[in-house]
């Protein structure tokens, strides 16, 4: 077994880039050799989510204790909820003797990186903003100024990615059995060489 798969693995990504689709078919696929680090939010579950499933759902008040308490890793606030990984949480999956994935935004890479987690970094990149744009307008659930601010965020995951050593590897996420292939090999932990960040002038 490659020793890179008793790393955990950042997943990272603009939103509507298709990180649940990839990290929902590699579950499963192989439903005993992963294990996802649950997250803490402050917003209201969506349809069809649970709670400690999709999320942690808490008050606010709850998350800013927690936050006190020094019991995230990395912390981010979006559309005006709060979102975190906890400690404990990457521990329960280290504990089953899963590998451990997050699936975070840019903000959270930062502070990872200030810490001795020692994870691999998979960055999920569209193929293009138009793309992206167009998917999601697609999922329906976000209002145009909702959707613009994600775009605006995506715009500025995707400068970040740019920067040299933000990530082990990444992923283009134009054809989604292609991607799936790759993305399924890295958190695997074979060595593979990963797709290369497009141009994203459009």
């Amino acid at each position: 077994m490659s020793p890179l798969i008793n790393r955990p693995l950042v997943v990272f990504g603009p939103s509507g880039v298709g990180k649940g689709t990839l990290l929902k078919r590699l579950f499963a696929e192989f439903p005993d050799s992963f294990g996802f680090s649950v997250s803490h939010t402050t917003r209201a579950p969506r349809p069809g989510e649970a709670d400690g499933r999709e999320y942690h759902f808490v008050t606010p008040e709850k998350f800013k204790s927690l936050l006190s308490d020094d019991a995230f890793i990395e912390h981010a606030q979006f559309s005006g909820n709060f979102y975190g990984t906890s400690i404990q949480a990457v521990r329960a999956v280290r504990s089953t003797g899963r590998r451990c994935i997050l699936d975070i935004d840019a903000q959270g890479v930062r502070q990872i990186k200030k810490t001795d987690l020692d994870p691999i970094y998979l960055f999920i990149s569209p193929p293009n903003m138009t793309t992206l744009r167009s998917r999601l307008r697609g999922r329906g659930t976000d209002t145009e100024e909702a959707i613009q601010k994600r775009l605006s965020i995506a715009l500025s995951e995707l400068q970040y990615a740019q920067e040299p050593g933000t990530y082990h590897y990444v992923v283009v996420n134009e054809d989604l059995e292609k991607a799936y292939t790759l993305f399924k090999k890295i958190a695997l932990g074979e060595t593979v060489e990963g797709d290369v960040l497009p141009q994203l002038d459009d």
